[in-house]
């Protein structure tokens, strides 16, 4: 599946990122970030400006969003955002820090760095609450495809409206458990901890600024080595002198802006990645993919159209996980030409590095699109020429055309080489055969994003 399967009765010990969100080429994630970065630019706004009691206001409806089923809570969940109090907490921290007063402090995860009682959790549950709207939207669509029962009437929580700069709320349809309603989140946004790390921060940006501060002033912290004379201080002695509370690192920060800038300029090169099944499976507690049956079930069902939904549905589990996490958030029937059209399977190209990162850096392909056809032999032009009208260059010029065999597998190559050179987009054509061998790449090749198999055939497409 596409989202993380939360136990309802506790929390999964995950957390949502701003920075992951950033980090999604999307328009789903594009439209998270900006409600991110209005929702935070505003309550900044309003602390600059002194309106301290509207900023607490906005704040105060962070609270307990115990719908994810995300986060540390012992038990049934808890939520760790703000209520009330912390609300307050955090007004004050962020309206005292003149580190967020001076436009030092610029996205929300910076102040897991620089503002005291802002850590991963608070973060993490403070951006759950912003992106509400976006989260609601894709828990139905989700549920519309893996058919989750959904209760009309619900009431959404606080959804951030980015014109009006304020909170408002609506009922919706979304899954009840008997722990309350559910909101469903997409493993490629969830991370184990942040992209910035306070202690990280503080050991190799902080402290070492300091100690060249101590050696520059040759102060009584300088000690001399016996052998070579030089000259040196120790971060143990300077951590000692200065502490090491947030409010010491927010004030050296100050006094040197450069030495966040630098930081966060090394944090943001550093690969920020999706967590991989291994990893997903150890935190749900649940198994990871069984490579072989998701296989097996695509290749038991009988050839012809009486199984074309079948086919279309076991094409479906075994790519969304084969894909993952260069291929989310699948649609599958998806829409286009107002209703007149149909993509069978619609996926999000999300990735980050391998054959999908490379392709949509010099090709349109955002949108990878999945065209499947439970027969064999006779597929031929009007197959072809039914997902190239699918195409478009602002949703995406790729696809993946799977059938069960070919009667000549080579004529229809040439079919799809003279189609990409004839401007009508990019298809690669794939059977029973070459899902095998895709299978057996991701099961023994730790390089698996390259896919060596897919990468041939595109380039097939242009030479």
């Amino acid at each position: 599946m596409d989202f993380v399967d939360v136990d309802y009765s506790g929390d999964t010990g995950l957390f949502i990122s701003p920075k992951a969100l950033a980090g999604l080429p999307s328009d789903w994630g594009d439209a998270c970030v900006s409600l991110v970065q209005s929702f935070f630019g505003t309550v900044l706004s309003h602390i600059k400006a002194g309106r301290h009691g509207e900023a607490e206001r906005l704040l105060k409806a962070l609270r307990e969003p115990n719908e994810t089923h995300l986060g540390l809570s012992v038990g049934k969940s808890k939520g760790r955002a703000l209520g009330d109090s912390s609300a307050h907490d955090v007004w004050r921290a962020l309206s005292n820090s003149q580190a967020a007063t001076s436009g030092l402090i610029r996205d929300l995860e910076d102040t897991v760095l620089l503002i005291p009682g802002i850590g991963v959790d608070v973060i993490s549950d403070m951006t759950t609450n912003i992106i509400r709207g976006p989260l609601i939207e894709y828990t139905q669509q989700m549920a519309a495809h893996y058919k989750i029962k959904l209760s009309p009437g619900i009431p959404s929580g606080p959804q951030w409206n980015p014109t009006k700069k304020d909170w408002y709320e609506d009922f919706v349809d979304l899954p009840m458990t008997p722990e309350g309603k559910l909101l469903l989140v997409p493993k490629a946004i969830v991370r184990r901890h942040l992209a910035y790390s306070l202690t990280e921060y503080y050991r190799f940006h902080v402290l070492t600024h300091l100690q060249d501060v101590e050696l520059r002033a040759n102060s009584q912290l300088v000690q001399i080595t016996k052998k070579t004379k030089e000259r040196y201080v120790t971060k143990k002695d300077v951590e000692e002198k200065y502490g090491r509370s947030k409010k010491m690192v927010s004030d050296v920060t100050i006094q040197n802006p450069s030495l966040l800038e630098e930081y966060k300029r090394k944090a943001n090169d550093r690969p920020y990645l999706p967590l991989d099944h291994s990893d997903i499976a150890a935190t749900e507690g649940t198994a990871k993919p069984d490579w072989d049956e998701l296989l097996k079930a695509v290749l038991a069902i009988p050839t012809g159209q009486a199984d074309a939904k079948g086919y279309e549905t076991a094409i479906e589990a075994l790519f969304t996980a084969l894909f993952y996490p260069d291929l989310t958030n699948p649609v599958a029937q998806s829409r286009i030409h107002d209703g007149r059209k149909i993509i069978d399977i619609d996926y999000t190209n999300m990735a980050k590095g391998g054959f999908f990162s490379w392709l949509a850096k010099h090709y349109p392909s955002g949108r990878i699109f999945v065209e499947c056809k439970n027969y064999g032999g006779k597929v031929a032009n009007p197959e072809m020429d039914q997902l190239s009208r699918r195409f478009s260059p602002s949703r995406g010029q790729v696809g993946l055309l799977v059938c069960r065999s070919f009667s000549d597998k080579a004529r229809f190559a040439a079919g799809c080489r003279d189609t990409a050179k004839d401007g009508g987009g990019y298809i690669i054509a794939l059977d029973d055969d070459d899902l095998k061998a895709l299978v057996h790449d991701r099961k023994t090749n730790e390089e698996f994003q390259a896919w060596t198999l897919l990468n041939k055939r595109f380039r097939a497409l242009t030479d």
